[in-house]
């Protein structure tokens, strides 16, 4: 266990994120950048006195679940959590929960279709990543909490502006059985995981469909091929649905298309030019 350089390299990791990366509220009194030594003890599950003598390089060898929760809080990607254990003396096992990391490559992609609505989804099925016009068409992910981007917590529980669930969309339902599917599936994959576990029991003592939906037991998911959107500014949006898997990080790259000529594929256009701005708002 090398002890210093463990202690340089949770403090440096402490010191990127922001509070609100995590969904803590930042506040007018921070003197240093990043979190806080309590608040990553909090979202590790360890004493902030424990955690405060790693990062002094006076504290003993942390366990696998200690590192773990470590890796989870300070929000690391897969090679920073491998790091992490290698200087703890502990070799990584295999991950312990659903990675947030998106490859490079998949981001460059995403920005790259400025006539689809794009975005990323992780096996919690949280939103990673999204294009502009996925923001248009949908909500400006940028301007939420992360607890607030995830599309299952959307669909059982809301918010419903205006009646519209999930965006307007005019499957629903169907999206609503997709997303228990998929969570069945994740928490079997990633039983220890804290956040799976979490979503998970807030979804079953919320909503009512959502535990209709979980007592099935039903694990295979329904190809979408075709969904419309009931748009505030724009109207009714068709378009085709692609999803395309990125297997060793448990992701889902979504793309939206409308037909070419179609009224839909001008209201994406128009999206497009509006972006995220409420061209409806008072003034």
């Amino acid at each position: 266990m090398d002890r210093a350089e463990l202690a340089a390299f949770l403090r440096s990791r402490r010191e990127r994120i922001s509070p609100a990366d995590v969904g803590l509220p930042v506040g007018p009194r921070r003197r240093t950048p990043g979190l806080r030594r309590e608040e990553v003890a909090q979202l590790a599950y360890i004493s902030t006195e424990y955690y405060t003598r790693l990062e002094q390089a006076r504290g003993p060898r942390p366990s696998r679940e200690v590192l773990t929760g470590l890796a989870r809080a300070l929000r690391l990607t897969d090679a920073e959590r491998g790091h992490l254990h290698l200087l703890a003396g502990a070799p990584p096992g295999p991950p312990p929960g659903p990675s947030r990391e998106v490859p490079q490559s998949i981001l460059d992609l995403v920005h790259r279709l400025p006539q689809s609505a794009a975005f990323v989804t992780s096996a919690l099925l949280e939103v990673l990543a999204w294009n502009e016009l996925a923001a248009a068409l949908m909500e400006d992910f940028s301007a939420l909490p992360r607890r607030d981007r995830n599309l299952a917590r959307r669909a059982f529980l809301g918010p419903r502006p205006e009646g519209r669930r999930l965006y307007g969309v005019s499957d629903p339902d169907t999206f609503a059985r997709h997303a228990a599917r998929r969570l069945r599936t994740t928490a079997a994959r990633y039983p220890d995981d804290p956040e799976v576990s979490t979503l998970i029991r807030e979804l079953l003592a919320r909503s009512a469909e959502f535990a209709r939906l979980w007592a099935s037991h039903d694990v295979a998911t329904e190809p979408t091929l075709c969904k419309t959107f009931q748009h505030p500014l724009v109207g009714p949006v068709t378009v085709n649905c692609d999803a395309l898997d990125l297997t060793d990080r448990d992701q889902q790259v979504v793309i939206y298309t409308a037909v070419p000529g179609s009224s839909s594929e001008e209201a994406l256009r128009l999206l497009s030019v509006i972006g995220t701005q409420r061209m409806d708002a008072p003034r």
